[in-house]
């Protein structure tokens, strides 16, 4: 991030700011972290990032259309040049027969474009949330290379 001079967001459902603290848990992060987005609910989603409450009422929150304009928002209505977001079932309820707990969903924009992928992981809620908040910043750094 600071070789190319770009500003992070993040755009987060299911971790409830935990991307965030983790970036800002790092000394001189100001020079890197533009602004986090805790959008929990769907009309969070839908004022805060701009994602079409359609995209979500077909899709469900917990999908791909959606964390593709949730990134997609966290970079329209921030003044970042890369942006992760996710939303997913961290449980222990909430979860169904095609999303089950554990169920998350990533995207990753950069300026060489936006990614996106979902991961299913084990666990408590806790451990649902840690896993999701390495996942994201991992394969953001990978993508950045």
């Amino acid at each position: 991030m600071l070789r190319h001079q770009w500003m992070l967001a993040t755009a987060e459902s299911c971790t409830g700011g935990l991307i965030a603290g983790a970036c800002t848990d790092l000394a001189g992060s100001s020079a890197w972290f533009e602004r986090g987005f805790v959008t929990y609910s769907n009309t969070a989603k839908t004022e805060m990032l701009g994602v079409d409450a359609t995209l979500i009422a077909t899709h469900g929150a917990v999908s791909e259309p959606v964390v593709r304009a949730m990134v997609q928002g966290a970079l329209q209505h921030s003044l970042a040049q890369v942006a992760v977001a996710v939303t997913g079932v961290a449980g222990p309820t909430g979860g169904s027969a095609d999303k089950p707990v554990g169920t998350v969903w990533f995207g990753w924009a950069t300026p060489a474009g936006v990614h996106s992928e979902v991961q299913h992981f084990a666990g408590d809620r806790a451990a649902v949330r840690s896993a999701t908040v390495h996942h994201a910043l991992s394969q953001l750094a990978t993508l950045l290379k």
